[in-house]
């Protein structure tokens, strides 16, 4: 059998390189601030994984996605094991673009923070008097760098953004930044309401896009999960305050209240957690998950 190593591991994929495409691997790691925790959530990659797919179908009538296939008896030899069935995703190779797309619907996390600083997100001026995880009067894309791992994403201005795509693709950037603006804010309205429909807030999310073999913007990496967004209950919201969440911002409260946890999860915070991602996952899809058919279909 022909065994294969990661050509990148981020925070939480690891990326592997067939020639012909590309393996995306969702482990059980979970970062927060930037850092990979000393503790894993059990079943947390496969759930990742399903929910990308998920969203990616839901969306392909807006823009191409990467992904060719979840079903493992599909792929190599290698990812039909136990430990890799569920959490890997087939896709077509790609040119990613380094921006991490940002929107935001609602007013929260380092947004907030802005907010409260300067009365602006990512250089966009907001009405005055704004509360906590209030709904913003129209959705705002506020763009992010990809930083390497380790460090921090630096949020960027739309303008800073067309800049870093016009050095690497000339007389190009301005029109793929334009594209991804579009496609990230549509991306959005449609997930949005969905999520509303099924009792969920996306308070704010991320996308990736990369360039096709022709040039064309394909959306990429993952998509609309607990790791990449802010997911609130509809039936609490209530602005003002902190909302209670389906993504890892329990993880973030407990290691603050935590300073000297050296990133390690209690058993009880690792089981919350993972309840959190398990209730996200059917309240979306309206089933529950299960492991054997995630790795099995």
């Amino acid at each position: 059998m022909k065994t294969y190593t990661p050509i990148k591991e981020g925070k939480v994929r690891e990326v592997y390189d067939l020639g012909d495409c590309m393996m995306i691997e969702a482990t059980d790691r979970i970062s927060a601030f930037d850092v990979i925790l000393g503790s894993v959530i059990p079943d947390k990659g496969r759930i990742l994984t399903k929910m990308s797919e998920f969203w990616f179908d839901l969306t392909k009538d807006l823009v191409p996605n990467h992904m060719i296939t979840t079903d493992n008896d599909e792929m190599p030899e290698f990812f039909r094991d136990d430990y890799h069935r569920g959490r890997t995703m087939k896709c077509r190779k790609l040119d990613m673009l380094p921006i991490e797309c940002v929107v935001r619907g609602y007013l929260s996390g380092s947004g907030w923070a802005s907010y409260c600083e300067n009365g602006t997100v990512s250089g966009i001026r907001l009405p005055e008097g704004l509360r906590e995880s209030e709904k913003l009067p129209e959705p705002i894309f506020t763009p992010t760098t990809k930083a390497a791992l380790g460090l921090h994403d630096e949020q960027v201005s739309f303008l800073k953004c067309v800049e870093i795509l016009e050095k690497l693709y000339p007389e190009k950037g301005s029109l793929y930044a334009a594209e991804i603006r579009e496609l990230t804010l549509k991306l959005y309205e449609k997930c949005s309401e969905y999520a509303l429909s099924r009792g969920i807030i996306i308070a704010d999310t991320k996308f990736e896009f990369g360039l096709d073999e022709k040039g064309k913007v394909v959306l990429g990496d993952e998509m609309i999960t607990p790791d990449s967004s802010r997911l609130w209950p509809l039936d609490t919201y209530a602005p003002g305050g902190p909302e209670f969440s389906f993504d890892k911002q329990y993880v973030r409260d407990w290691l603050k209240e935590n300073p000297d946890s050296g990133y390690v999860l209690p058993e009880d915070v690792i089981e919350k957690t993972s309840e959190k991602y398990r209730e996200a996952y059917k309240l979306l899809t309206g089933k529950d998950f299960d492991t054997a058919e995630a790795c099995h279909g």
